[in-house]
C-alpha cells in the first residue's frame, strides 16, 4: 500500500511540475524574442521560422533608442516618481496601518471599509476628478486662492506623487502584517512611558521589513510601469517617463521593433535588480500578510 501510494504521489508530482515547465516556458517565449530581436539585424527580426539566435550580433538598435529619445533623461524621471511612491507609500502606509491595526478610536471599522471600498472603484473613474483637484490647487501653477488662472500641479512631479502617495493597498498590507505582531510590544513599551509614534517607529517598524519591501516591490513596479497617469499630467518633454517615451519608436503607422526591444530591455533591468535584492523579503512578507 506504501509503495502504490508512492509511486502515485510520485506521478503526481512530475505531472505538476511538467505542466509548470511548460507554463513557465510558454511565459517565457516572449521574452526570449525580445532579447534575441534586440540584438538582431533588421532583416533577421520577421523570418519564418523565426530566428531565435541571431547571425550576427548587433548593438545598432542600443544606439538608437539613445538616440531617438533623451532615454538618460526619461530613466532618471521614472525612477525618481517610482523611489518617491516607495518612499511615500511605506511611510504614509505603514502608520495608517498601524493605527488601524493598533490603535482605538471612534470610526476605526468605519473608516477602514470605505478605505477598502475604495480599492473597487476603477482607476479610470478617478481620473478626471483627480486632474480637476491638482489642476485648481491653490497658489500653485500660477493660480489664485480660489484656485483659478493657472495649471495647479499640473506638468510637475507632484501631479505623480500626491495621487499616490498612501494608497488603499499599501494600508491594507501594512494593517494585515502589524496584526499578526504581538500587541504586548506596544503595552509594554506604553508602561515605560513611550508615545504611540516612538513605538511605531522604535519598535514595530522595524519589524515590519518584510512587509515593507513586498510593499516596495509592489509600488516600484506600479510607478515604474505607469503609462496613463503621467502621459495625462506631464506635458514637459524633460518630465517624461520611460513609459510614455518608448511610444515614439511607433510613428507613421510603422514601429522599430529593434529599437524598441532594446529600450524595453533596459527598462526592465531595474525592476529585475529590485525583485533579485528583495526575493527573501518578497516571499517572507507574502507569508506573513496571508496568516491573518
Amino acid at each position: 500500500m506504501t509503495r502504490k501510494l508512492t509511486f502515485f504521489t510520485l506521478a503526481r508530482e512530475t505531472v505538476f511540475y511538467a505542466i509548470l515547465l511548460v507554463v513557465g516556458a510558454i511565459m517565457f517565449l516572449p521574452f526570449l524574442w525580445a532579447l534575441s530581436t534586440s540584438f538582431k539585424p533588421n532583416d533577421e527580426i520577421f523570418t519564418i521560422p523565426i530566428r531565435w539566435i541571431p547571425s550576427r550580433v548587433t548593438l545598432d538598435h542600443f544606439r538608437l533608442a539613445f538616440e531617438t529619445i533623451p532615454y538618460a533623461r526619461y530613466f532618471f524621471n521614472s525612477m525618481f516618481l517610482a523611489v518617491a511612491g516607495v518612499l511615500s507609500n511605506c511611510f504614509l502606509g505603514s502608520m495608517a496601518g498601524y493605527a488601524f491595526a493598533r490603535m482605538r478610536f471612534r470610526g476605526r471599522q468605519l473608516f477602514f471599509r470605505m478605505l477598502m471600498t475604495s480599492m473597487m472603484i476603477p482607476g479610470v473613474v478617478t481620473l478626471v476628478p483627480s486632474f480637476i483637484i491638482l489642476r485648481s490647487i491653490p497658489f500653485a501653477g500660477g493660480n489664485n486662492w480660489a484656485g483659478d488662472g493657472g495649471y495647479g500641479l499640473l506638468n510637475s512631479y507632484w501631479a505623480v506623487i500626491l495621487p499616490g502617495a498612501a494608497g488603499a493597498f499599501a494600508v491594507f498590507m501594512m494593517r494585515q502584517f502589524f496584526l499578526t505582531l504581538p500587541s504586548e510590544l506596544g503595552e509594554a513599551a506604553r508602561i515605560d512611558g513611550c508615545g504611540e509614534f516612538r513605538i511605531f517607529y522604535r519598535i514595530y517598524l522595524p519589524l515590519a521589513k518584510p512587509a515593507l519591501a513586498t510593499l516596495a516591490l509592489f509600488t516600484f513596479q506600479a510607478g515604474w510601469n505607469s503609462f496613463l497617469w503621467p502621459l495625462i499630467v506631464l506635458n514637459d518633454p524633460n518630465l517624461k517617463t520611460i513609459q510614455i517615451g518608448l511610444q515614439a519608436f511607433s510613428y507613421n503607422r510603422s514601429t522599430e521593433y529593434g529599437a524598441l526591444m532594446a529600450a524595453s530591455l533596459i527598462a526592465m533591468l531595474p525592476m529585475i535588480v529590485l525583485f533579485l535584492y528583495a526575493q527573501r523579503y518578497f516571499t517572507q512578507g507574502i507569508a506573513f500578510t496571508g496568516t491573518r
